[in-house]
Order: C-alpha cells, then sequence, then structure tokens
C-alpha cells in the first residue's frame, strides 16, 4: 500500500479477521471455503496485504458470528481502498461550491464512464495488476458523488477536441462516453466546453488543470504529470492557474455549440 494510513486500516482489519477466525477454531482455507474466497486471499487480508471486499467481511462476520464487528469496518476499509491521492483530491472536490477543470489527452476523471477508466487505468506501464485497475477504477467512479450533493457545485470542464476523437478502450467504449458527455453536460449545474484543435491560441499548452474553490472562499489547484500528482495550495500559484482556466474557457466553443460538436463527432464515429 502507499500510504501508511491505508497500511495500519488494513493491518488492523486483518488481526481481527484472524483473532475471530482462531476464537472459532477455523484454519484459513476452511474460513475461505466458507465465505467463497481462496485460502490465499484470506491470508492476504489477515496480512493486511489486500483489501477486502464489502462482501469479503460480511460473510466473515456471519460465518464467525463476529456479531456486526466485521461488518461495521466496512467504511474504513471503503476509504482505504482508494489511494491516498484520490482520496486527498476527492476530500476536496467535496467541498467544492465552484470547480473547472480542462483536460488535454483524455476525458477528464469525474467524466469517465467505468469502462472508459477501465481502459485507461488497463494501458497503464507498468500494467496494474486486476486488482489494482479494479481500485482505482472504483475510485474514480466514488468522486462522481460531486454531482449529486446538495446544495449543487457549479462544474465546468473544458475538453480538448482529440479526447473526443481518441478511441480509448474501442469504438464502442467512446461512443458511450460520448453519449455520457452529453447527458452529463445537459445538466444545468454542468458546463462542458469543447477546445478545437484548429484553435491558433491557446492558454493551455502548459498542461491539464483542475480548479477548486471552497466555501469560505479558499481555493485550491491540481494538477497532474508523468508521475506525480499534486493539489497546490500557493494562493499566487492557484491565480495563475484561475487566470489561464478563463482564458482557455473563452477561447473554447460555447456550451451549447460543444454539445452540437459532441452529436457531430458521434455521428461521424458511426
Amino acid at each position: 500500500m502507499e500510504d501508511e494510513e491505508t497500511t495500519a486500516v488494513l493491518k488492523a482489519v486483518g488481526r481481527q479477521i484472524k483473532m475471530w477466525r482462531e476464537a472459532a477454531g477455523m484454519r484459513q482455507a476452511e474460513l475461505g471455503t466458507a465465505i467463497g474466497y481462496g485460502e490465499e486471499m484470506v491470508s492476504s487480508v489477515e496480512r493486511g496485504r489486500r483489501v477486502p471486499k464489502p462482501d469479503f467481511l460480511d460473510k466473515a462476520d456471519e460465518v464467525l458470528g463476529a456479531s456486526g464487528k466485521l461488518s461495521a469496518m466496512k467504511e474504513d476499509v471503503e476509504k482505504a481502498r482508494y489511494p491516498k491521492k484520490v482520496r486527498d483530491l476527492a476530500k476536496l472536490e467535496d467541498e467544492a461550491v465552484d470547480l473547472g477543470a480542462y483536460a488535454g489527452h483524455h476525458i477528464h476523471g469525474l467524466l469517465q464512464t467505468p469502462e472508459y477508466a477501465r481502459a485507461l487505468y488497463a494501458m497503464r506501464r507498468p500494467a496494474f495488476t486486476e486488482e489494482e485497475v479494479d481500485r482505482y477504477v472504483s475510485a474514480r467512479m466514488a468522486r462522481k458523488t460531486v454531482f449529486e450533493r446538495v446544495p449543487r457545485a457549479q462544474l465546468t470542464f473544458v475538453q480538448e477536441e482529440v479526447t473526443l476523437r481518441r478511441p480509448l478502450g474501442g469504438r464502442m467504449v467512446l461512443r458511450q462516453q460520448l453519449e455520457h458527455l452529453l447527458e452529463v453536460g445537459r445538466l444545468r449545474h454542468v458546463e462542458i466546453q469543447v477546445m478545437p484543435t484548429d484553435r491558433e491560441d491557446h492558454a493551455g499548452m502548459a498542461g491539464s488543470l483542475q480548479l477548486l474553490k471552497l466555501r469560505g472562499g479558499k481555493a485550491f489547484g491540481h494538477s497532474e504529470a508523468q508521475l506525480h500528482n499534486r493539489v497546490i495550495a500557493d494562493p499566487h500559484e492557484v491565480q495563475t492557474l484561475d487566470l489561464r482556466y478563463g482564458i482557455i474557457r473563452a477561447q473554447a466553443l460555447t456550451p451549447r455549440e460543444s454539445l452540437a460538436f459532441i452529436e457531430k463527432v458521434m455521428g461521424e464515429e458511426t
């Protein structure tokens, strides 16, 4: 695991499962058979090396007679499933009243379908394991609550035209992704804009960015690079990102023009 908080949670959960298993007089293989998991999985969970799914905890709780004590750990374990950098970003997104993002290489994470996100993580090099892919996709989908919470946050996105045409995951995955963009873009608190490739002036050439303005006036930025992902708190740097994002939005198609553009791309892809 990539951070001490996650490691501590998983080890604590693993110890509890082991204690209840031993108190019930069961071996790891016996517990695995009883709850529908392999012995290796039970061993890895008890050592804090694997993240147990909610189903694992519920079944273990029932088989071991833990009276809800193991099931009660699902909330802590669910948070531990997500990498620390994702938890930090999701916390800011949950507090934001105004969120804006420019994406130049692929569809922004908050706008992705599960299939599109899975395709992105599956093509990472060095390759992720299936468990890691599942973990990252789950974390990304969990961030989508920002669209549903009340009071609504104002959400704006600018997508580079190429991101609408690059068939990551295949043509069907792309089509479903474009359909999702149209659906989300019609929400009253969401605006999606497209930056056409033929623009001769472009304020976003330094790369993708995200801005988050919180209740009370605080603001943060977020940027990603090849091997780094960081939250930006310095007011001067955030101000620079805010300036750039404002210009990017002015240079892009309007939200209405952008939805029509996405529909046009969908027609060309069929």
